[in-house]
């Protein structure tokens, strides 16, 4: 068995979860509402206030789906709940990131100005002119979003500028050497 997929997930009172014939499951809670459509074949049970996940057969299929299955129950359970959150940080001369509305402007060393438009779901805020906090409920958007500002100006290995996640660590290479 799936050490993950046995797991049983405990829902909050707070939190309504609904699961329709189709096998897609409704989670309901206090930041709001998210679905997912799971594998038919992949049972699903609550009884009192614990939800649990089962296979039919060891199948390597059914095996595959036991536990993203269970985890992606899981992660909608915790967005409605707490919410996610990336963090992302700017380093660079020059390099900032403002708001302005619902759009974060960006200068990372281009001729231009990078503007993001925020997109449903997601909530940026800039504390600090080198910090961007990207939070929302859905865990697979808000780590898509920060991934697509992110790759706007990847870090680079030798001076260390351009847009990273907080407490990732860039491995730095040594430049070139003058040959005499």
């Amino acid at each position: 068995m799936s050490r993950i997929g046995r797991a049983p997930i405990t829902i909050p009172p707070e939190v309504e979860v609904k699961i329709s014939e189709t096998n897609v499951v409704t989670v309901k809670g206090p930041k709001g509402t998210l679905q997912q459509p799971i594998d038919a074949q992949i049972a699903i049970e609550i009884e009192n206030a614990v939800l649990c996940v089962s296979r039919p057969t060891d199948a390597p299929r059914h095996r595959s789906m036991h536990g993203l299955s269970r985890t992606l129950i899981n992660n909608m359970i915790v967005g409605v709940t707490d919410g996610f959150k990336k963090e992302l940080e700017i380093s660079g001369v020059g390099y900032r990131a403002t708001m302005e509305g619902s759009k974060l402007v960006m200068n990372l060393g281009y001729s231009h100005q990078v503007i993001i438009e925020a997109i449903q779901g997601i909530s940026i805020d800039v504390p600090a002119p080198n910090k961007i906090t990207i939070s929302g409920m859905d865990k697979q958007a808000v780590g898509q979003f920060a991934a697509d500002i992110r790759k706007k100006r990847p870090p680079e290995p030798y001076m260390g500028k351009g847009i990273r996640y907080a407490g990732e660590v860039v491995r730095r290479k040594e430049g070139k050497t003058g040959a005499k």
